[in-house]
């Protein structure tokens, strides 16, 4: 596999004259950089005027490989070919270098280029790139990459050093301007002498020129002033991600701290930083979630339940948001809202803790590109271990992971109950190992005193229902009430694109005479069968059937004159079934109430169909005056009030996955 490296711009705020001179001092050797054993010049020439100077040197190297590698290779020392072309008129310097030394088994490649900054002709820029291509080395190939690689990255960070260094000696000793060239009077090179300077080796070997605009190229002070301080090989790839971006993204280009993010969320393998980059810009542009923060707002219900909100920033600078979960209805939002919206909400938060990292960083002049969030767990129980609920927040979780890695700076959980590792040991293996690092658990009050909170944030920023001195206007949430919980149908009323094309949830509508009805084929035994569900209206009878015989899939609606009465209604028992012959009976009939919340499950016995069944509850009828099942629905729709709603979660777990 062929390594690759692209630097950032690394500019010296000297002209170009006097870093030449700097440069200068490195030849014949460089103490500071001990590698660097001497050259010898193989070629140079100049241009009649002086302006162009070429050198071309070999240059021995003392590789720090183990004495074993040496021995099987033959070799002591590693010789490069270098080619310096310095530009006296265009003011540029450009470095070209490659491997003589096992040229057939290993080929690498350097370029480097000094030039005038676009913006400041007192200023010199530098870049630097290479590649590494081991095709065969005695069966050594990944341990010769390793060595080269830690050497050359060793070598980079003490490139911008040196020069700084011999530049510093230069003005030392009275040397701070050398003029430019000019145009020399006839025969008269002797006057360009002064500054045609041999140059030595860089051991650090690597650029490109400079093609495009300083603009568009990202400078080494900018890294890390605003992203932190990162490897060479770390801003190499940083910098290839984004060239790549830019050849070749149709659209708008994300900010560099979020490719930094795509990047260390894997561990900076670029390609599969490149994989996981793309998939989120798609889904960024398919769901237009760059412009989020302008159109969502949240639902007064929202504003009302959800008990999280920003507060203030930690001790590092980092955005705190508070999440008070212990406090919060998940089930009443989740019914009441649908996922789509709490998702949307919970992508409007992400959103907003990116920009808030991008003023916090300008405020505190250091780079803050995650958020801290502190979650406080009392008041958790049973109710929170809720199956679709958990079931939509590792969805929530899943989507979050894949478009905002590497946003989560610390998670401080507080007063975690007994019942926690319950939901951990559910929710855990969903997030990234990461992510998981990040995570500092506290029960009771342990998070009071020396290594709690106080480590953390700051005193007068704790929140005064963790016993600090700081008003927190979080919401405290509590019981969202039923009657605002919504039909699948009313869910979907929405102008928004859906981030999500199924839910957890279905609604159905169940007329006197038409139960509703769902199916579940059972293979093998010992499976188990869970639901969950509200009725919104009217009484109900639920009932669980199994049946050796498949039911037929019929939708009664599509046999009468209003479809939009009967809504969802689905009959599957046909009316020429026997109870106890055709099918029967697994779970007693449970007369379920208007506003009731219903959970239950069954463990299968036997392969087959199973039925679930919501039938409209109401005294017997008389067998006189019974009516045929579509008749019953045809003198139901007449009269409104005959019609229950419902709705209703329900799946399959093999017993093993079954808590």
């Amino acid at each position: 596999m062929v390594q690759k490296y692209q630097s950032p711009v690394r500019v010296y705020k000297y002209p170009f004259e006097l870093v030449m001179a700097a440069y200068e001092k490195r030849f014949p050797t460089c103490p500071e950089i001990p590698v660097f054993l001497g050259s010898e010049i193989l070629h140079e020439s100049r241009s009649d005027d002086g302006a162009i100077h070429i050198i071309e040197r070999s240059c021995k190297l003392n590789v720090d490989a183990p004495r074993l590698l040496k021995k099987i290779a033959g070799v002591e020392y590693v010789f490069f070919i270098q080619k310096n072309t310095v530009n006296w008129k265009e003011r540029t310097l450009r470095i070209e270098a490659h491997n003589e030394t096992f040229a057939n088994r290993v080929v690498i490649l350097e370029t480097c280029n000094y030039s005038v900054h676009p913006e400041n002709e007192e200023w010199t820029c530098f870049e630097q790139s290479a590649s590494l291509d081991i095709k065969s080395f005695f069966g050594f190939e990944s341990t010769v990459e390793k060595i080269a690689m830690k050497q050359y990255t060793s070598n980079i960070k003490r490139g911008k050093e040196v020069i700084e260094h011999y530049l510093k000696e230069l003005i030392s000793q009275g040397i701070t301007f050398i003029p430019r060239w000019t145009p020399p009077p006839v025969c008269q090179d002797q006057l360009v002498e002064c500054y045609l300077m041999p140059f030595s080796p860089r051991m650090s070997p690597l650029s490109c020129s400079l093609l495009f605009p300083l603009a568009d190229k990202l400078d080494a002070d900018y890294i890390e002033r605003y992203l932190g301080q990162l490897t060479p090989m770390q801003e190499s790839c940083l910098i290839r991600l984004r060239q790549w971006l830019q050849e070749t993204h149709k659209g708008k280009i994300p900010k560099d701290e979020h490719i930094l993010r795509f990047l260390r969320a894997r561990d900076f393998n670029i390609d599969k930083a490149r994989e996981m980059l793309c998939q989120s810009l798609s889904w960024r542009k398919q769901y237009q979630v760059d412009y989020i923060l302008q159109s969502w707002r949240p639902p007064a219900l929202l504003d009302e339940y959800y008990t999280g909100g920003w507060h203030y920033q930690d001790k590092d600078g980092r955005p705190l948001y508070i999440l008070r979960l212990g406090q919060m209805d998940t089930k009443g939002l989740v019914k009441a809202l649908g996922e789509e919206s709490l998702l949307r909400h919970v992508l409007s938060i992400n959103e907003e803790g990116q920009k808030r990292c991008e003023e916090n960083t300008n405020i505190f002049g250091r780079p803050i590109t995650s958020w801290t969030c502190l979650v406080d767990l009392e008041g958790l129980n049973m109710r929170h271990l809720w199956r679709p609920g958990v079931k939509a927040l590792l969805r929530i979780i899943e989507v979050v992971e894949d478009n905002y890695p590497e946003t989560l700076g610390r998670l401080l959980i507080v007063r975690a109950p007994r019942v926690f590792p319950v939901l951990w040991t559910l929710v855990s293996p969903f997030i990234n190992e990461n992510t998981r690092q990040k995570f500092l658990i506290y029960s009771g009050n342990n998070y009071q005193g020396p290594g709690g909170l106080v480590d953390y944030v700051d005193k007068d920023v704790i929140p005064d229902f963790l016993g600090g001195d700081c008003m927190c206007t979080v919401p405290e949430g509590g019981l969202v009430p039923k009657s605002l919980y919504q039909t699948e149908d009313e869910s979907e009323n929405s102008d928004h694109i859906r981030l999500w094309t199924e839910t957890i949830y279905h609604s159905a509508s169940v007329l006197k005479g038409a139960p509703h009805e769902i199916v579940v084929e059972i293979l093998e035994g010992e499976s188990v069968i869970t639901w969950d569900f509200d009725i919104l209206k009217g009484d109900v009878v639920f009932s669980l059937f199994h049946s050796k015989r498949a039911p037929e899939t019929t939708r009664k609606e599509a046999t009468l004159p209003s479809t939009s009465a009967a809504g969802d209604n689905m009959q599957l028992i046909d009316k020429m079934w026997v109870l106890g012959v055709d099918y029967s009976h697994m779970e007693s009939p449970l007369v379920c109430r208007e506003g009731e919340s219903i959970q239950g499950s069954h463990v299968t016995r036997w392969p087959g169909f199973y039925i679930l069944q919501w039938k409209m509850h109401g005294p017997p009828p008389c067998a006189a005056t019974s009516l045929p099942r579509v008749d019953d629905v045809l003198a139901s729709l007449q009269v409104s009030s005959h019609k229950c709603k419902l709705i209703y979660y329900y799946e399959v777990l093999a017993s093993k996955d079954f808590r």
